[in-house]
């Protein structure tokens, strides 16, 4: 996978290093979806993901089936391997989305497995979405995805949305920003909440300087 995947920085965003995306082949939406998000984590625990960061903190994500069901299974495919365990935030801009799950740190890697074709929906990119990122290509997308701090309306219909921090948005505020950060975040574990894995200890605290 040599072209970098990436979330378009819209909206009059000035940003001269972020490509711009190409008019979108996006499909219209078929059908309405379910737009309610379950935001109790006991609910579902197949669909709801654990992503432990190394600031300490514990983000849950609902997963959403309905919405891009082949994109949901190439999530739960890849936590199973444990293959986001270790991975670093390594594209985040401050007032946008924070963006993780390429192995490369580089946002040019992806995993072994096929890109995935396009599930583009109806879902809006609220604060707390989380959308799988691509190159310009529609169809692929294959492990990376982001977080959205603030509502980014000019991405609907043109990044598959997949799911929604349900808990847990106060960590990925915190998530360092940059590109790439030089001190970057990372997930220290993966999970689904079905496992049943337990929190991360607290972050130690430092004392205050003499």
């Amino acid at each position: 996978m040599k072209s970098r995947l990436f979330a378009s920085v819209l909206l009059g965003l000035s940003l001269a290093a972020t490509p711009v995306l190409a008019k979108s082949k996006a499909p219209p939406a078929k059908a309405a979806l379910p737009a309610v998000v379950d935001s109790d984590p006991a609910h579902d625990p197949q669909n709801v993901l654990y992503l432990d960061l190394s600031n300490g903190g514990r983000v849950a994500i609902r997963l959403m089936p309905a919405w891009a069901p082949n994109h949901v299974e190439r999530i739960k495919t890849l936590v199973a391997r444990h293959f986001y365990d270790g991975i670093i935030f390594h594209r985040v801009i401050d007032g946008f989305m924070a963006q993780t799950g390429d192995p490369k740190g580089t946002g040019e890697g992806g995993s072994d497995l096929p890109d995935l074709k396009a599930e583009f929906n109806a879902m809006p990119h609220v604060r707390g979405t989380v959308s799988m990122a691509r190159t310009n290509d529609p169809d692929s997308a294959n492990s990376q995805f982001f977080i959205v701090f603030y509502p980014r309306f000019a991405l609907d219909r043109k990044y598959t949305v997949f799911g929604r921090v349900i808990d847990g948005m106060d960590v990925v505020d915190r998530i360092e920003r940059g590109e790439p950060p030089a001190n970057p975040t990372r997930i220290v574990h993966a999970a689904m909440a079905a496992d049943d894995a337990p929190p991360p200890a607290p972050a130690p605290v430092e004392a205050p300087a003499n």
